[in-house]
């Protein structure tokens, strides 16, 4: 099974930090960044989904932490 996450963050520093922690931890890109202007903090925003490979004995819940996988 697959579990999906889309990570968000300012368009600076912080997000190249969090996605590339993600990718240390066993996560892969999936698809297309995103970068949309936020107009209510008036700053530039980027996105990308990366999705990882859990084993048969994952049990989804939506009350699982993803970050921590």
């Amino acid at each position: 099974m697959q579990v999906y996450r889309f990570l968000t963050a300012d368009d600076d520093a912080s997000f190249c930090h969090k996605v590339s922690e993600a990718l240390s931890k066993g996560w892969e890109l999936y698809g297309s960044p995103t970068y949309a202007f936020d107009a209510d903090a008036n700053k530039m925003r980027c996105g990308q989904a990366v999705v990882k490979e859990v084993g048969p004995d994952f049990a989804y819940s939506p009350d699982v932490k993803l970050g921590g996988l």
